[in-house]
């Protein structure tokens, strides 16, 4: 066996370990967990409690899903900032709608 293969594997290997970790990328999820200025409402908080906390939304969409237990009902509602999801009345997550220059993600709810 030829000593000099597996040093050449880990060669490799570790080379393609510095290139990726050269060329960080910053998820827009991690910019706005970071980010103390993008208040968005937490998972599990009513619907009451997210209008109550930031008022009424620009825009309330009608629920789909909904036709199986599989399949629960989903609802969004559209703030200038963020997005919020909800399953039945309880958030299930909340997505800020604007990209940073760099950044390549969802893109901002239109308006109408």
């Amino acid at each position: 066996m030829n000593r000099t293969l597996p040093a050449v594997a880990a060669t490799c290997i570790l080379a393609l370990a510095a290139a990726a970790t050269a060329r960080a990328d910053v998820l827009l999820i991690e910019r706005v967990s970071a980010s103390p200025e993008h208040s968005m409402p937490r998972r599990g908080l009513s619907m009451a409690q997210v209008e109550a906390q930031f008022g009424a939304p620009s825009r309330k969409l009608a629920p789909v899903g909904g036709d199986r237990p599989q399949h629960p009902p989903i609802t969004r509602w559209n703030y200038p900032a963020f997005s919020v999801y909800f399953e039945h009345d309880k958030v299930l997550d909340a997505v800020i709608n604007d990209l940073g220059a760099i950044e390549d993600g969802p893109r901002p709810v239109p308006t109408r």
